[in-house]
């Protein structure tokens, strides 16, 4: 991750402050994100996965309670559900952009009309179909019309712009990571904004032991203010000052940082549109309006090299890639425990046979662009 602003600088700040965990740069970090992500409100937690979590919470989810989650993402979209002790309900995604759409959703609350969520899962910086489009409803009127409330992960999805909005103005809730990997960082450290003050004053307690005071106002109160009280067993989620920091830095670059993986993500979306054997992924937005996290291609069934065979031979050449994802409904906990069966996600298992993400970081230079595209060129075009 590009730590070259003022990330020194303001972690220097904490540490000759004397207050290392949280305080006022959480609180400045919070303002800031929520403004620039048009929210009423922000959060600030130790990771994606913890926000994800409050925020199931907060919407009263609990034992028994169903919640729809596509099956093509990372583990965290659907743990979550099982920590309230509620449960998964695996759901296929569109072969060519792995986002939920509307159709989707649709049938599935027609086969479980309980359902009381539906996870949103922003893939790869691209926002899914949130607003109606071609006179076709997107997922928020799908989700009023089935009274079926929105937990957005957009772990891979800032800043990511959809119908002249924020990806964190659409749904109930909507989650955000700073993991050392995604697109602004904090090192560990994830955000959730709402407009809805309740879920808001409801996380805030339930992040910190479910005490009833924040810990910073207590302690920098110029009265005597030492007495809460605990609402509820609450977490132990909050983010410490010095990762706030981080993140503050990070912010003030954060169009610069998505415009660098921007490059990247057009080099290959150019360089590599004549390869038969490869698929690019579908981009439904304009390029400004895409977080550009991940650049995932597909190696089909008549390529030269299989999909591990290829990881292996960029390895070789020096060349690091992943795999996003290994899909959920085979993961051996999910699998055994709700009985899942790999045809009920046939475009799914279509991505996870070939999918591989080619490097996007803000230092790749268009020599090294090359290198990568001319590597893929040699191995497939045999």
């Amino acid at each position: 991750m590009d730590c070259s602003g003022r990330e020194l600088e303001y972690v220097r700040s904490v540490l000759d402050s004397g207050w290392l965990t949280t305080a006022g740069k959480a609180q400045t970090f919070e303002e800031r994100f929520a403004g620039a992500v048009e929210a009423g409100y922000a959060c600030a937690v130790n990771s994606c996965t913890a926000a994800l979590h409050l925020g199931l919470e907060a919407m009263g989810i609990g034992p028994g309670d169903k919640v729809l989650v596509q099956s093509m993402t990372f583990t965290s979209s659907a743990e979550i559900v099982r920590y309230l002790g509620a449960d998964p309900v695996f759901l296929d995604c569109d072969p060519y952009t792995r986002l939920i759409t509307p159709d989707i959703v649709d049938k599935a609350m027609r086969l479980h009309p309980e359902a009381k969520v539906l996870v949103v899962v922003h893939f790869g910086g691209q926002a899914a179909q949130m607003l109606d489009e071609n006179g076709q409803p997107g997922l928020l009127n799908i989700c009023r019309k089935h009274n079926l409330k929105i937990l957005e992960d957009a772990a891979h999805a800032f800043p990511t712009r959809h119908g002249g909005r924020m990806v964190g103005t659409f749904g109930d809730v909507t989650c955000f990571s700073f993991y050392a990997n995604k697109t602004i960082t904090t090192g560990e450290g994830g955000m959730l904004v709402t407009d809805d003050k309740a879920v808001c004053e409801r996380v805030k307690a339930m992040r910190l032991h479910g005490i009833n005071k924040d810990i910073w106002d207590r302690y920098s109160s110029t009265k005597p203010n030492w007495e809460y009280d605990v609402i509820a067993p609450g977490f132990k989620y909050n983010m410490p000052d010095v990762n706030a920091a981080i993140g503050l830095a990070q912010l003030e670059r954060a169009e610069e940082l998505r415009k660098a993986r921007e490059n990247c993500c057009r080099y290959y979306h150019e360089q590599l549109a004549k390869i038969d054997c490869l698929e690019r992924p579908e981009i439904l937005c304009a390029w400004e309006h895409h977080a550009c996290h991940l650049y995932p291609v597909i190696i089909k069934e008549n390529a030269p090299v299989s999909r591990n065979q290829f990881i292996e031979i960029m390895a070789d050449k020096g060349i690091g890639t992943s795999v996003h994802y290994k899909p959920l409904h085979r993961m051996s906990y999910y699998r055994e425990k709700y009985g899942l069966d790999p045809k009920d996600f046939p475009n799914t298992e279509y991505i996870w046979k070939g999918t591989v993400s080619l490097p996007v970081y803000p230092g790749l230079t268009n020599e090294e662009l090359e290198y990568v595209c001319d590597a893929v060129r040699n191995i497939l075009c045999k």
